[in-house]
C-alpha cells in the first residue's frame, strides 16, 4: 500500500510538477492548502508582477503606439509585442480572480492519481499527462528562446526592433520593447532603472503566457485520460457485480467531469475570445513585417528574423493548443457516446437497458470548451482563423 501510494505521489509531481512551478513563481497555482500568510505572499506577488508589467511594458507601450501612429512598420513593431504582452494581462487577471473556481480541478486531479487504479487505468493517465508535459516542455523552451533574443543582444549593443526616433532618440541605447515614458529616461539611472524593470517583465510574461496556455492544457489532457477510463468501464459493465451499481458509479463519474468542462469553460470562455480576436491580428502583423523585410523594404538582419519566427511560431503554437486541446475533448466525449451505445444493451431487462439511456442521452450532446460561448475550439476553427488572417497581409502590404 505503501509502495502505491508512493507511486501514486511520484506520477502526481511528474505530470503536474513543471506547470505548478510556474503558476506559483507568479502567484497563480490554485491551491486551497495555503495559510492565510502564504495566500497574502502569493496575492502579494501577483499583485506586484502585474504592475510591473503593467507600469513597464503595457502601458508604456500603449504610449509609444499613439506617438508613431500613421508609420505601418513602427505600429506593426509596437503590436507584435504590444498584443502579446495586452493578451498576457488579460489572461492573467482573469486567472487571477477566478483562480478560486479552479480548485475543485486541481483537488480532482490529485484525487485522481491518488486513489487506487488499475494498470490500465494508470497507463491512460500517464499517455495523456505525457502530451500535456510535452506541451509544456515545448512551450517553456518556445518562450526562453524568445526572451533570450530580446533580452541578451540589446545588452551588448544589438537589437531586434525597428528603432524609430519618435520613441527612441538615442539609437544607441535602445529600450527592449518600444515604449515611451512620461519623464526622460535615456539618461543613467532611469536608462538602467527602465531597462531591468523590462526585463523582469519579459520573463514574467513569458513565464504568465506559457503556465496559463500549459495549464488549460493539463486540465483539459486529464479530462481526456478520465473520459478514455469511462469509456472502458462502460464497454466492461458486465465485470460489476452489479450492474445498476456499475451504471450508476459510471453516471455520476461522468457528470464530475462535464462538471469540470463547464468550470474550465466558464473560467476560460472570455479569455479565449480576446485571443482569438489578438492571434489574428498578430498574424497579420507578423506576415507583414515578414513580406516586408523580405522585400527590402523593412530592416533586414539576423536577430529580426530571429525574432519575427520565434513570435510567429509561439503564437501559433500557443493558439494552435487550445484549438487541439478542444478538438480531442470532443472526440473523447464521442467516445463514451459510442462506448455506451456499442454496449449489448438489447441483452438486457427493460428497466436495465432504459437506465442506460439516460448517459447516451447526455453523451450524445458534445463536450467542449468555447470562445465566449460563441465558437467551439476546434482544429476547423483554427484553420478559418488562419485563412481569414492571412488574407488581410495583402490589406496591410497595400497600404504600407
Amino acid at each position: 500500500m505503501d509502495n502505491s501510494k508512493e507511486l501514486s505521489t511520484a506520477d502526481l509531481d511528474w505530470a503536474i510538477g513543471i506547470n505548478r512551478i510556474s503558476l506559483k513563481i507568479i502567484g497563480l497555482w490554485p491551491t486551497n492548502k495555503l495559510t492565510r500568510q502564504q495566500r497574502i505572499l502569493a496575492d502579494v506577488r501577483a499583485f506586484i508582477i502585474f504592475v510591473t508589467m503593467m507600469s513597464a511594458s503595457i502601458l508604456p507601450g500603449i504610449l509609444a503606439l499613439l506617438r508613431v501612429w500613421g508609420d505601418v512598420m513602427a505600429m506593426s513593431d509596437n503590436l507584435q509585442i504590444g498584443l502579446p504582452f495586452t493578451a498576457t494581462g488579460i489572461k492573467y487577471i482573469i486567472m487571477w480572480f477566478r483562480r478560486s473556481d479552479l480548485v475543485p480541478i486541481i483537488n480532482m486531479i490529485v484525487e485522481d492519481w491518488m486513489r487506487e487504479k488499475t494498470a490500465q487505468e494508470r497507463n491512460a493517465m500517464i499517455k495523456q499527462a505525457r502530451f500535456a508535459r510535452a506541451i509544456v516542455m515545448f512551450g517553456a523552451i518556445a518562450m526562453s528562446f524568445a526572451s533570450i533574443v530580446l533580452i541578451i543582444p540589446p545588452c551588448f549593443g544589438y537589437t531586434s526592433r525597428y528603432l524609430t526616433n519618435l520613441t527612441d532618440p538615442v539609437k544607441e541605447r535602445p529600450f527592449l520593447l518600444q515604449t515611451y515614458y512620461l519623464r526622460d529616461s535615456s539618461q543613467s539611472p532611469y536608462y538602467e532603472i527602465a531597462f531591468t524593470a523590462q526585463a523582469i517583465s519579459i520573463v514574467m510574461a513569458a513565464i504568465s503566457y506559457t503556465g496559463i496556455d500549459t495549464f488549460l492544457g493539463l486540465v483539459v489532457f486529464h479530462i481526456c485520460a478520465q473520459l478514455d477510463i469511462l469509456k472502458e468501464r462502460m464497454l466492461n459493465l458486465n465485470n460489476f457485480k452489479d450492474f445498476r451499481t456499475g451504471l450508476r458509479f459510471n453516471i455520476k463519474d461522468h457528470l464530475r467531469l462535464i462538471r469540470s468542462v463547464d468550470v474550465i469553460d466558464n473560467t476560460f470562455n472570455l479569455m479565449l475570445l480576446a485571443l482569438l480576436v489578438f492571434f489574428a491580428m498578430l498574424f497579420c502583423l507578423q506576415g507583414f513585417l515578414i513580406v516586408s523585410i523580405i522585400d527590402g523594404e523593412g530592416d533586414l538582419s539576423y536577430m529580426r528574423i530571429c525574432w519575427l519566427v520565434s513570435i510567429l511560431i509561439n503564437t501559433f503554437v500557443h493558439m494552435c493548443l487550445y484549438c487541439v486541446v478542444g478538438e480531442i475533448l470532443i472526440a473523447k466525449a464521442e467516445g463514451v457516446y459510442y462506448a455506451a451505445y456499442n454496449y449489448e444493451w438489447y441483452l438486457l431487462e427493460p428497466k436495465e437497458a432504459k437506465n442506460l439511456l439516460m448517459i447516451m442521452i447526455r453523451a450524445e450532446k458534445p463536450l467542449y470548451i468555447t470562445a465566449g460561448r460563441i465558437f467551439p475550439m476546434t482544429l476547423s476553427l483554427f484553420c478559418s482563423l488562419i485563412k481569414t488572417s492571412a488574407g488581410y497581409i495583402s490589406v496591410l502590404l497595400a497600404n504600407r
